[in-house]
C-alpha cells in the first residue's frame, strides 16, 4: 500500500477545502473549548467532502493548541453534547416495540450510537488524523485518573480503535541495523522493560545473528511502531537478564539455538492502551522465526514481575498472610541496605523468596479475582504456562524496586496454548509447572513438636494402644529424632538458579490447593 500517495491526496483535498472555509483562526493560546465544540457540530452537520476534510484538520490543529484545563473542558463537551440523539433514540425504541423486526433493530442500533463516534470518524479523514486521535485518547486517559465521568468517551475510542487497528491492517517488520534511523530512535525511546542506554546498546540487541527484534506497524502511523518484541536465541531457558543484555558477549550460531526467548515486549502508543496486539505479535513471531530456524523447539519469555514488591510488602505486614511466620522473619533481610550485594544474604533469602513468589502467582488475586501480576495476566491470557521462577534474576535498581530481583519464564507450548487460554478465560486458572505449584503449598513441619522433649508417658500409652510393645520400653531421644512420615508429600526438589547453582527447596506439604488444570507437556 502506497501510504504516502494517500497521505498526499488527503493533504491536497484538505488544502483546497480550506479555501471553502471562511473562518478566522484564533491566535495561538486563545483557543476556546466552546468554539472547538461548535466546529465539531459544524463537522457533523456538513456534507461536503473537501470542506469536511479541511474542517477536520482545523479542529485537530486547534485541539493541539489547548492547554490542560480547556482540553478537559473539551472532553466535557464531548460527553454532554455528543452522546446519542435522545429524540431519535426514543422514536427508534418506540418503533422497535411496535415492530421488533431486524430492520427496526438496525434503526435502533444506529440511533443508539453516540454522535461522538461519527465525529471521530470524520476527524479521522484529516491528514494524520489517526495519529492525532491516538494522542487525543492519551490525553483523555490522563484526565480520567480524576474524572471517571469521561469514561463513555473512552468507550467510544476503544470501540473504534478495535476496528481501525484490527490485526488484518497490521504489518510485521523485522527491526535490524539497516532499519531507518527514525524508527530506531523510536525503539530506543519506547523501550519500556529494559532501558536502552545508547546506540551501542541498541545494536547489541538487534544486530548479532542470535538476536532479533520485530514490530507491528499500521499504515496510518508510518514509521511509528505500535508494539515490538526483542528476542534472544539461546541453547537453554535463561534464568537472569544480565547475560541476555550484556554487550560484550560471544554470540552463538543461531542454527544451533533451541530456544527463543522473548525478553522485552513494549507497547509504544499509550493512546492504544487496552487495544490488544501482544498475542498476535508473539504468535506471528513464533511462526516466522520457526521457519527461519527449524531447530527451535522452546519458546519462552524472561518476564518482569512489576507488582511483586508491593504485594510482598503488604503480605509481610498483614495479620492474615500467605507467608509463613518463618518466611516473614527471614524476608526482613530485604529491609537492610545493600542486601543484594551480600552473597550470604542472597543465599538465606533464596528459599523464602521462591516460596513467596510461588504464592504470589498461584494464590495472589486482585479485587476482580484475577492474578495480581499484570504481566502474568497478559501471558496467561495468551495461553502461556508459568514455567519457572528466577531469583535473583534482575538486581538492577529498577528490578529491585519492582520485584526485589524476581523474574519468571512463561512457556508458549504450541500444543497447549488454546487449552491454557480457555482455562484462564473461564475460571482465571493459573496454569503452572508442578515445581511452581509445589512451592506455593503450605510448608510441612519436618519434626512433630511432641518428639522434642515430649511427654514420654503419653507416647507410651499411645504405643500400647497400637500394640507396639517396643515403644513402651523406649524413651524418645531428642538427639536421635526419627524421620517424619512422608504422607505422600513430595521430597525436597532441586531447582536451577540464575547462576547455574543448585538450590534445594524444603519438602512441601500435602496440598489443599485451589483447583488447577494440569496441562500436557511436550
Amino acid at each position: 500500500m502506497n501510504t504516502s500517495f494517500f497521505g498526499e491526496l488527503l493533504q491536497t483535498i484538505s488544502e483546497r477545502g480550506r479555501g471553502l472555509l471562511d473562518r478566522r483562526r484564533e491566535p495561538p493560546g486563545q483557543v476556546h473549548s466552546e468554539s472547538l465544540a461548535d466546529l465539531c457540530e459544524s463537522l457533523l452537520t456538513g456534507r461536503g467532502e473537501a470542506s469536511g476534510t479541511a474542517l477536520a484538520r482545523e479542529i485537530l490543529q486547534r485541539y493541539e493548541e489547548l492547554k490542560t484545563g480547556p482540553r478537559i473542558a473539551f472532553f466535557e463537551a464531548l460527553a454532554t453534547r455528543f452522546g446519542p440523539d435522545r429524540v431519535r433514540l426514543d422514536k427508534a425504541m418506540e418503533a422497535f416495540r411496535a415492530d421488533p423486526s431486524d430492520a427496526a433493530a438496525h434503526v435502533l442500533h444506529i440511533a443508539a450510537e453516540p454522535r461522538r463516534q461519527e465525529l471521530f470518524r470524520r476527524l479521522n479523514l484529516a491528514p494524520h488524523g489517526t495519529a492525532a486521535l491516538v494522542r487525543m485518547r492519551e490525553h483523555l486517559l490522563a484526565a480520567m485518573t480524576r474524572r471517571g465521568d469521561l469514561e463513555p468517551i473512552d468507550a467510544d475510542f476503544r470501540h473504534l480503535f478495535a476496528s481501525w487497528f484490527n490485526r488484518g491492517f497490521l504489518v510485521l517488520r523485522r527491526i535490524d541495523w539497516s532499519t531507518p534511523a527514525v524508527v530506531l530512535e523510536r525503539i530506543i525511546r519506547y523501550e519500556a522493560v529494559h532501558e536502552i542506554r545508547d546506540w551501542n546498546d541498541l545494536r547489541a540487541r538487534i544486530d548479532p545473528p542470535d538476536r532479533r527484534c520485530y514490530a507491528f506497524f499500521h499504515p496510518a502511523l508510518v514509521d511509528d511502531p505500535l508494539i515490538f518484541v526483542e528476542v534472544a536465541l539461546t541453547r537453554e531457558i535463561p534464568g537472569a537478564i544480565g547475560p541476555i543484555l550484556a554487550t560484550e558477549r560471544e554470540p552463538i550460531d543461531p542454527e544451533r539455538a533451541t530456544t527463543a526467548v522473548f525478553y522485552s515486549i513494549s507497547n509504544c502508543q499509550r493512546g492504544l492502551a487496552s487495544v490488544s496486539f501482544g498475542s498476535f505479535l508473539i504468535k506471528q513471531v513464533v511462526a516466522d522465526i520457526s521457519r527461519d530456524f527449524p531447530r527451535l523447539t522452546t519458546f519462552v519469555t524472561l518476564s518482569p514481575a512489576p507488582n511483586f514488591a508491593a504485594w510482598l510488602k503488604r503480605e509481610r505486614a498483614a495479620e492474615a498472610s500467605l507467608l509463613s511466620e518463618a518466611d516473614r522473619i527471614a524476608l526482613a533481610r530485604l529491609d537492610e541496605d545493600g542486601w543484594w550485594e551480600n552473597k550470604a544474604t542472597l543465599e538465606e533469602l533464596r528459599d523464602p523468596m521462591m516460596r513467596a513468589a510461588a504464592n504470589y502467582y498461584m494464590n495472589g488475586r486482585d479485587r476482580r479475582g484475577r492474578p495480581v501480576d499484570s504481566v502474568a495476566r497478559f501471558h496467561l491470557g495468551n495461553g502461556a504456562r508459568l514455567e519457572r521462577l528466577d531469583w535473583p534474576a534482575d538486581l538492577s535498581a529498577r528490578g529491585r524496586a519492582q520485584s526485589y530481583g524476581l523474574m519468571v519464564n512463561y512457556l508458549y507450548d504450541l500444543g497447549d496454548i488454546e487449552q491454557n487460554h480457555e482455562a484462564y478465560a473461564e475460571s482465571r486458572t493459573v496454569i503452572a509447572a508442578n515445581a511452581v505449584k509445589k512451592l506455593a503449598k503450605a510448608p510441612r513441619a519436618l519434626v512433630p513438636t511432641k518428639l522434642i522433649g515430649g511427654d514420654k508417658k503419653a507416647d507410651a500409652a499411645k504405643a500400647d494402644k497400637k500394640g507396639d510393645a517396643k515403644a513402651d520400653a523406649k524413651a524418645v531421644d531428642p538427639k536421635a529424632l526419627p524421620k517424619p512420615a512422608n504422607d505422600g508429600a513430595p521430597v525436597a526438589e532441586t531447582a536451577t538458579t540464575s547462576d547455574g547453582a543448585a538450590a534445594t527447596a524444603a519438602p512441601a506439604a500435602k496440598p489443599q490447593p485451589e483447583k488447577t488444570v494440569e496441562p500436557s507437556t511436550t
